[in-house]
């Protein structure tokens, strides 16, 4: 099918716009990846369907058509960390400390079944010109609980799309679907919403490729909790909400940077005082939770110290 036939279904206007099928998205996605549609109708696609809004059963569709490209490796007992690829300006990735928090606190709770955390990262993605997963994981000491995936590795295709991303400099629909794409086939997932309509849109567009998603309110579109938030999950149908408080853990962090660089960000991990490493401590928490590895907050807050 010809590729303009999807840019008039979605950049016609209002009147004319509609829905694509599954097909059709399959299709659209496999021209784009393919590079068989040229970088002008890739371009104006993209756009287009941004302005449109793109709808859950389009994005779930768009989802089934990258999977059929990826490479998978599979990390048992894991949690995937779904991160933006549009990287991080205001702070430092906590994800470095982790390791060692980890190894520490398995060496003194045998009893918790093993939690291995999975990240994936690329160049950096349009809109944000930030700090990526992928340039700080590059400098740090590797382990055995982070798994890191790059994207060009196991998606080359949408990692070759980077350059026109960029040149378009806009988000698409490859921001709202990349970061929870689970390479390591991870049984459970943990990504961030700012705003609580998306809650719902990552349960509907994810939630077949996961055991549980909770989507948790933070910092840049990352997974790491840096102040004051709350986090939601579906029971028996419904989503739930629970708000956290730091202080109630007796943390104290206010920091906030402009435009981090990968050289103070590895500086401020490398040398951590004890309020980041009770943050980094903290997010553990949450996710030995978010991975039903413990009940509550508070059950993994006394483990962990």
């Amino acid at each position: 099918m010809s590729f303009k036939k999807y840019i008039k279904a979605v950049g016609t206007g209002p009147k004319g716009n509609r829905e694509l099928e599954e097909n059709e998205i399959i299709d659209a996605i496999d021209n784009i990846l393919l590079r068989t549609a040229t970088d002008s109708q890739i371009g104006a696609f993209l756009i287009a369907w941004r302005t449109k809004f793109e709808t859950n059963s389009e994005l779930k569709a768009m989802v089934k058509a990258l999977k059929k490209y990826m490479k998978f490796q599979k990390v048992e007992d894991s949690l995937e960390l779904g991160y933006s690829f549009d990287g991080r300006a205001s702070n430092p990735f906590l994800f470095p400390l982790y390791e060692e928090i980890l190894k520490e606190f398995y060496s003194k709770n045998s009893d918790i079944r093993r939690l291995n955390l999975v990240i994936s990262g690329d160049r950096v993605q349009p809109a944000k010109n930030g700090l990526t997963t992928k340039e700080v994981y590059s400098q740090i000491q590797k382990g055995e609980f982070i798994h890191f995936f790059d994207r060009s590795e196991y998606l080359k295709e949408l990692s070759d799309l980077t350059d026109l991303r960029q040149e378009l400099g806009l988000r698409t629909a490859f921001n709202t679907v990349e970061k929870l794409l689970s390479p390591g086939e991870s049984e459970y997932a943990v990504t961030t919403a700012f705003h609580k309509p998306y809650v719902q849109k990552y349960l509907d567009i994810f939630g077949e490729y996961y055991k549980d998603i909770i989507v948790v309110k933070a910092s840049e579109g990352s997974p790491e909790v840096m102040k004051n938030g709350k986090f939601w999950k579906m029971i028996d149908g419904e989503i739930v909400e629970q708000n956290f408080k730091l202080e109630d853990y007796e943390i104290s962090y206010d920091r906030s940077f402009e435009n981090i660089t990968l050289e103070e960000s590895l500086n401020i991990v490398n040398n951590a005082d004890d309020e980041l490493i009770k943050l980094a401590k903290f997010n553990i928490a949450l996710y030995l939770v978010f991975a039903s590895r413990v009940k509550t907050i508070d059950e993994a807050w006394e483990r962990l110290n």
